[in-house]
């Protein structure tokens, strides 16, 4: 809050309500919707950082995003349209923007080891979860690695859709099985599990 004192410079003076909007504009999401060949992806960034990308009405598409102010000239997000036309053009662009995924500290190892899996490469659930703690019961340990797989909120630049079962099945995809396997294709990947 500003206060004007006649004859004098502003004195300002942080009360509650100026650091409620100092918070909202720190943690301010802005959105961007673009066009794919696999329909319409929504972007989320906090202006520097990509923070989402979903396809529409896929499983764990956040609620509050229509709150969230559109601004599709933002940087990031010419950025990203770049790097998706690359990548549907059967291309392997280099990932430059910076990502920033909001969750638990396990959810963002996980994560972090899924952007190790090579283009066109799969791996399984079972094997992501040894490399986290190779001294954990296999199958608890996946089970938690395929929650965390399933609520990646940067779709294709966290490659989610290269994890598959351990007996090759695909599994599941939030943005569906359909575009799972459509972005396999695209990668050219076998699709038989990578096993150790």
């Amino acid at each position: 809050m500003v206060r004007f004192n006649a004859g004098n410079p502003p004195v300002r003076s942080v009360g509650l309500t100026s650091k409620i909007i100092l918070l909202r504009m720190a943690a301010m999401t802005y959105t961007a919707t673009i066009r794919t060949p696999l329909g319409p992806v929504l972007a989320s960034s906090n202006g520097e950082s990509l923070t989402g990308l979903w396809f529409a009405g896929q499983k764990h598409f956040p609620p509050q995003a229509a709150e969230w102010p559109a601004r599709p000239e933002l940087p990031v997000f010419t950025t990203l349209r770049n790097w998706l036309s690359g990548y549907f053009a059967g291309e392997k662009p280099e990932i430059t923007l910076r990502l920033e995924p909001q969750g638990t500290v396990f959810q963002k190892t996980v994560w972090t080891l899924l952007q190790d899996i090579p283009y066109g490469s799969l791996s399984t659930y079972g094997a992501i979860a040894g490399q986290i703690n190779p001294h954990r019961a296999p199958t608890v340990q996946a089970r938690a690695v395929g929650a965390a797989v399933g609520h990646n909120p940067i779709s294709l630049l966290i490659p989610c859709h290269r994890v598959i079962g351990a007996d090759g099945n695909l599994t599941g995809y939030a943005g569906g099985i359909d575009k799972k396997m459509a972005l396999l294709r695209l990668e050219g990947a076998v699709l038989t599990p990578a096993r150790k």
